[in-house]
C-alpha cells in the first residue's frame, strides 16, 4: 500500500474513532458504494480513417465516504475513491493492470453550511447546480471553490419553489491574483411548476483562462459563455415518465482567433433531448431511458464533460482526459433493480463525430453492464 493510500485512511480513521461515541454517532454518517463493469468497444474509427482495435474490459470502483454534523446548521464531509488522482472524469480501475497497488484519491473534501432557506460549502464537492445527465459537466469530476444557493417556498398552484446557485470555482490556480486563475463562475434559476411536475433550470457560465489541452498539455487559454436552458416534465407519476430536454449555446466569440481552426469557430451550440419511464427505487423496479445529444466543440468543456460515450482522449498530448465534445449520438439504458440500493444497469451509445480533426470522422460503438451496489 503506498504513501497516498496510508494517508487517505489516516485521514478517515477520526471519523470512524468518533463514531464510537453514542452522542457523536448519531451526528456521524458512513456511505459507500462499488461497482463493477463489464464494457465491450467496437467500430471506433480514428482521425486518419483507421481503426482502433476492439477490447473488451472488466472494470471496477470503489468509493467511501463520511459527514459530521457539528452544529445544526455546519456539517463537514470527505469521500475517497479509487482511480487514477489524474483521470478526474473516470475513477474506474481495470482489472488485470497487472496486480499494481491500488490507487485512490480524494472525490470530496469540504465544509457546508445550512442556515433557514441559505445553504452554502466551500472545498471540493458536487457540482452546485441542477443537470440532468452528464453531458455538460461529469458526475465524477467535482469542483473546487465555494458554492452558495438559496431556496424559496411559494404556497401557490403555478410556482411552489424557486431556487438560486451560484458559485466560483477555480481549476488551475496561478499563484497570483485570483483573476489570472483558470476558473468558471455560474449562476442558476430553478422554479417548480404544476405541483412540482414541470422544473425550469437557466443558467450562465463562465469559463475564464481555460487550457485547450488540460493537466499541462495546454497550447493556449480559452474563455466560453455558456447559455444553459433546462426543462424537466414529469408527464406520468405512476408508472413514472418523464421528459428533458437541454440548450447550450456558447456566446463567446472566436472569429479571428488564430489558435482556433476556422471550422470550429462557430461550432458553439449543443442540445440534449431524453424520454424515462419506470425508476429505480425498490426491489423489481424496471427503468428505460432514451437519450438523443447533439454538442458541438465549444459548447461545452470538452475534459469536463462525462466519458461514458465514446472511447476519445488526449493521450497523444499528455493527457488522460478526455475529449467529450463535437459529436452526436444516442444513448439507450435498461436498468432493473435487485434490491434497495442494488441494480443492473446496461447502457448501449453510439456516436459520430460532426467535424473531422483528419482526414475522417470519429465513431464507436459501446456497452455497458453496470453492478451497483451502495450503503
Amino acid at each position: 500500500m503506498n504513501k497516498t493510500t496510508y494517508l487517505l485512511f489516516l485521514l478517515l480513521l477520526p471519523f470512524y474513532s468518533f463514531s464510537q461515541n453514542d452522542s457523536i454517532q448519531k451526528k456521524l454518517v458512513f456511505s459507500g458504494d462499488f461497482r463493477f463493469r463489464i464494457e465491450p468497444d467496437w467500430n471506433s474509427r480514428k482521425p486518419d480513417g483507421t481503426y482502433r482495435e476492439d477490447r473488451t474490459r472488466l472494470r471496477y470502483r470503489a468509493r467511501l465516504g463520511a459527514t459530521y454534523d457539528l452544529k445544526d446548521w455546519v456539517s463537514f464531509g470527505m469521500r475517497i475513491r479509487t482511480g487514477q488522482p489524474d483521470k478526474q472524469q473516470d475513477p474506474q480501475l481495470t482489472l488485470g493492470d497487472e496486480f499494481s497497488s491500488l490507487p485512490i484519491a480524494f472525490e470530496k473534501i469540504y465544509a457546508s453550511f445550512n442556515y433557514n432557506w441559505l445553504s452554502a460549502w466551500v472545498g471540493k464537492n458536487t457540482f452546485p447546480f441542477e443537470k440532468q445527465n452528464e453531458l455538460f459537466w461529469s458526475d465524477n469530476v467535482f469542483p473546487e471553490g465555494v458554492s452558495l444557493s438559496g431556496k424559496f417556498s411559494f404556497e401557490n398552484e403555478f410556482v411552489q419553489s424557486l431556487k438560486v446557485n451560484t458559485g466560483h470555482f477555480i481549476f488551475a490556480a496561478s499563484n497570483s491574483s485570483l483573476d489570472k486563475d483558470s476558473y468558471f463562475e455560474g449562476i442558476q434559476l430553478v422554479s417548480s411548476h404544476w405541483q412540482n411536475r414541470v422544473k425550469f433550470s437557466p443558467a450562465f457560465y463562465y469559463f475564464k483562462n481555460m487550457p485547450n489541452i488540460p493537466d499541462g498539455g495546454g497550447t493556449f487559454n480559452i474563455d466560453y459563455s455558456i447559455v444553459h436552458l433546462g426543462t424537466k416534465v414529469d408527464i406520468l407519476k405512476n408508472p413514472k415518465v418523464t421528459a428533458g430536454f437541454d440548450y447550450y449555446q456558447n456566446v463567446q466569440n472566436y472569429n479571428g482567433n488564430d489558435s482556433i481552426s476556422k471550422v470550429l469557430q462557430d461550432q458553439k451550440t449543443g442540445y440534449v433531448a431524453n424520454a424515462s419511464i419506470g425508476k429505480l427505487d425498490k426491489k423489481g423496479d424496471w427503468k428505460f431511458l432514451l437519450t438523443y445529444m447533439y454538442l458541438e466543440r465549444f459548447a461545452a468543456v470538452d475534459y469536463l464533460a462525462q466519458n461514458d460515450w465514446v472511447r476519445w482522449d488526449y493521450s497523444s498530448q499528455g493527457s488522460a482526459d478526455g475529449r467529450l465534445t463535437n459529436y452526436k449520438g444516442f444513448e439507450i439504458m435498461a436498468g432493473y433493480a435487485l434490491a434497495v440500493n442494488m441494480n443492473l444497469i446496461v447502457r448501449f451509445f453510439t456516436v459520430e463525430q460532426l467535424v473531422p480533426y483528419g482526414i475522417a470522422k470519429e465513431n464507436g460503438d459501446r456497452i455497458r453492464l453496470d453492478f451497483n451496489i451502495g450503503f
